[in-house]
């Protein structure tokens, strides 16, 4: 078989097993009548698919002050139609006394309304263009309206919250955009400012059509936002931004443009294709429920990551650069070419973190691209992953409704590993270019992961459906294991294995390194695991190691073997990608009861965090300290190492030169405290605002600390966290604290009373702050009390799902269950799953996975 037909071959095989789910049943015709149902089924996305053409929509919203009063709204959907065979679907998942007037063709018709969609009787529709007009009230759903701003995020399914569309990623659309608004507020939105007219109190935006873009991408804000215009790398460029810290706008401000003009470059080289928009601005949202959101025209940011100050860790550097060439990135994958429907959603986040990874390496100064991606992705991505909620990267999703269940740490961090995998299997230089030939052939369209596939597999000789079965369409990971054979101070032979962590003959096939540390050197060798066992050559004759490191390289996937003699040589480790790699091995053995015990890890991991050098590496060792002390110990038992622990770490703290790597140890320290010395010691830095020699603090960091003191039932906590508030001058922030103080409160009936609130769905509204007031309650200090939050937690899991933005359930979720000890906790768990035995197996897998370390200790804590 010559390699053309073998190739045509390799892919048809793919192509079927990925399509699988959605060719089992026939796609629906023009005459199949769709039933009306809620949410957006796959079926009727196919349908419209099919039968619309050049969707435009025309919207005008009146949004008055403040947040209660209705926003009074117009549109008109035009459209050409295939054929009117049967009634037609606008999606809006609203009241229907919010519908007031429908016009089709300039006739007004009756309002159907039912099952969250607005029907066109077929006899009002024509074949050719058709114009459907619509006066309404706005939906507040994901308007997040506050007193003086708003904005929208409407993905994945969230515009029909807004308006009526036809709410699907490949019906793609321009919208010409009206607003009016207070005339002291500012707007940004997807389109170019065509004119701005003042009236009275208001004033109204209105904008040039926008580029055609999916439902989900259409976007806008306004409020009372100042306004920063600035050109870097020869694009005009606009910001706004409620930023009140002179300082944090000082330091942040130029690098924000800068590292935006540096992204757009990096991607206009690597794909080929100039910046494709009509323009390129952003806005940064006080606690925006995401990093952020890659709508064109107008990028949304959480302003934390954004504003840094002269404190600001290199991690935080790191992440601020790596957040905005992800959004960055977006514009070419994601919006440019769009998956088809939400099953392939994770193919546009992997592209967006894959090509973040490689612009931050030029981006910022001494980053180290092997280290980021490693200490990023892959604790991540394991945390999942070996849960029994795991989740493949590519899902099935047969209505739109329940796509905000796919979002996760597997099509964030899994998938990035996967993607880099398979660069290296088929070379940096095919890969590009197989890249940069999707884009171009799918440009302002959709596509799927097998059209992708398709391009991939004709550039590389290697059969790739097996690679996509075990890595793209299957959950979990393998499990290594080695046997080595020696014979005198020679190396005789070097057996790799592989099994997966659920006891099956699975094969991930992959490459990574293997390190032969010795006491003057380190040799490592390349294994290519294309089999359930490898013999590696390349190790026979060589001189007998001190240990060996397996994954030294950082990029193999899986639960890599010890050897035991890396815990006293682990400072032979000159390379800082070793080093976090063994670390991380470390921390998945002694979770999977292999080899090391919480208590030898606990120790290994405070003497590294004074030895090691390396930032991100401190920051991977303290967060594993602090894991292992709260989540693996008893109470009585952290009480007992508590001010061991805490001088070892004042003491590295202490030590330590660089001021981003004490910083981190001081965080630490702050984090175990117990003792009434440290505690004492956390009270003075606050009530001083004095930080230790060395380490720079702000308003965020002493805000941190007042709670954290809270949580301690520190004398006079009350007045801390009031003089505290008082100290705050940033409205926004102010108004965080004030929602978060009643979870901080020393007072039992005051946390109940504050948990009962969140019920309502307007106590849940800005989602970042619950998640925050959660992990206060939940605390490992106050789980005493708090455990009995745990089943009605659970029975709000689905409400919180259907009304909560896409990463909101699972972080509801792990901000409870992340530090829970007790039997009890785990048989509420337990048995709520098994009372719902037809529970969402999506959201199941969100509990299971959330609740995995709940399950995980009761195994450590009675080994103990």
């Amino acid at each position: 078989m010559n390699n053309k037909a073998h190739t045509a071959l390799k892919y048809s095989a793919l192509a079927f097993s990925l399509s699988f789910l959605y060719s089992c049943a026939p796609k629906p015709t023009a005459t199949t009548v769709l039933p009306v149902e809620t949410g957006v089924a796959h079926t009727l996305a196919e349908y419209r698919k099919e039968v619309l053409r050049n969707i435009g929509y025309d919207i005008q919203l009146t949004i008055p002050d403040g947040k209660d009063a209705p926003i009074l709204a117009s549109e008109t959907i035009s459209f050409d139609l295939k054929n009117n065979a049967q009634p037609l679907q606008i999606d809006f998942k609203e009241k229907t006394e919010k519908l007031q007037a429908v016009s089709v063709n300039g006739k007004s018709i009756a309002i159907v309304h039912t099952n969250e969609h607005l029907v066109i009787p077929a006899k009002n529709l024509k074949k050719g263009r058709n114009e459907v007009s619509i006066k309404f009230i706005a939906g507040d759903m994901s308007l997040n309206r506050n007193e003086d701003y708003l904005y929208t995020l409407l993905v994945p399914d969230r515009a029909r919250t807004v308006f009526p569309c036809f709410d699907q990623p490949d019906l793609k659309a321009s919208y010409k955009l009206s607003l009016t608004i207070p005339q002291d507020w500012k707007a940004q939105a997807n389109g170019t400012l065509q004119d701005l007219v003042i009236a009275g109190n208001t004033k109204t935006y209105s904008y040039l059509p926008s580029d055609t873009i999916s439902t989900y991408l259409f976007s806008f804000a306004a409020g009372n936002f100042s306004r920063v215009v600035k050109e870097e790398g020869g694009r005009k460029m606009e910001f706004l931004h409620r930023e009140t810290d002179p300082a944090k706008i000082r330091e942040s401000m130029n690098p924000i443009f800068r590292i935006h003009a540096d992204a757009l470059k990096f991607m206009e080289t690597y794909t080929q294709i100039p910046y494709p928009f009509q323009k390129f601005d952003f806005v940064a949202i006080p606690d925006f429920q995401y990093g952020g959101m890659e709508h064109v025209g107008t990028i949304q940011y959480k302003a934390s990551t954004l504003f840094l100050d002269e404190g600001a860790t290199q991690d935080q550097k790191i992440a601020r650069s790596s957040l905005i060439a992800h959004e960055t990135a977006h514009m070419w994958f994601g919006d440019l070419v769009t998956m088809e429907w939400f099953n392939d959603v994770w193919m546009k986040e992997v592209f967006a973190n894959f090509m973040a990874d490689k612009i931050t390496q030029v981006s910022v100064q001494n980053s180290n691209y092997d280290l980021k991606f490693l200490v990023d992705h892959f604790p991540a991505a394991y945390g999942v992953d070996r849960t029994a909620g795991a989740n493949p990267i590519r899902q099935d999703l047969a209505n739109l409704q329940d796509a905000g269940t796919l979002y996760g740490n597997i099509i964030y961090h899994k998938a990035p590993i996967m993607m880099r995998q398979l660069e290296r299997l088929m070379g940096e230089e095919q890969f590009k270019q197989g890249l940069r030939q999707y884009l171009k052939k799918y440009a302002n369209g959709n596509a799927s992961w097998p059209d992708l596939i398709e391009i991939l597999d004709a550039r590389t000789p290697t059969d790739l459906q097996a690679w996509n079965k075990v890595w793209v369409n299957e959950a979990g990971r393998p499990v290594f294991d080695y046997q080595l054979k020696t014979e005198g101070n020679k190396i005789t032979s070097l057996t790799i294995s592989q099994k997966g962590e659920d006891g099956s003959d699975r094969l991930w096939p992959q490459l990574f390194e293997v390190a032969l540390v010795y006491p003057d050197r380190v040799e490592e060798l390349s294994v290519k695991m294309d089999a359930q066992e490898v013999n590696l050559k390349e190790a026979e004759a060589k001189t007998k190691p001190l240990f060996i490191l397996f994954n030294s390289s950082g990029q193999g996937y899986g639960v890599f073997p010890l050897d035991k003699q890396m815990l006293s040589g682990i400072n032979k480790l000159q390379n800082p990608v070793m080093r976090a790699s063994a670390y991380i091995n470390l921390y998945e053995n002694m979770l999977n009861g292999r080899d090391i015990t919480p208590e030898t890890l606990l120790t290994f991991t405070t003497q590294e965090s004074a030895r090691e050098t390396e930032e991100l590496n401190i920051k991977l060792l303290t967060g594993q300290l602090g894991d292992i002390y709260w989540r693996l110990l008893t109470p009585a038992k952290r009480q007992q190492v508590a001010a061991k622990l805490e001088n070892e770490l004042w003491k590295a703290m202490e030590q330590n030169k660089q001021p981003n790597s004490k910083k981190l140890l001081f965080k630490a320290y702050q984090s175990i405290a117990l003792s009434k010395e440290a505690q004492d010691r956390l009270y003075n830095v606050w009530k001083e605002e004095k930080a230790p020699a060395g380490v720079k603090l702000n308003e965020d960091d002493y805000t941190s600390l007042a709670a954290s003191l809270a949580l301690r039932d520190y004398p006079g906590a009350t007045a801390i966290l009031q003089e505290q508030t008082n100290r705050i001058n940033n409205p926004d922030r102010k108004k965080r604290m004030q929602f978060l103080m009643p979870a901080l409160s020393g007072d039992v009936q005051q946390r109940d009373a504050f948990f009962a609130s969140l019920k309502n769905q307007r106590n849940r509204e800005k989602e970042a702050w619950v998640a925050t007031a959660l992990g206060y309650l939940h605390h490992p200090l106050r789980a005493n009390t708090s455990e009995k939050y745990l089943r009605e937690s659970l029975e709000l899991v689905e409400e919180i799902q259907l009304t909560g933005d896409i990463f909101f359930p699972t972080n509801w979720l792990q901000s409870t269950f992340a530090y829970y000890q007790t039997p009890n906790a785990a048989a509420t768990i337990r048995t709520f799953l098994s009372e719902h035995p037809n529970y969402n197996p999506k959201l199941k897998g969100k509990i299971l996975q959330a609740a995995d370390g709940v399950f995980r200790v009761e195994k450590v804590l009675q080994q103990q």
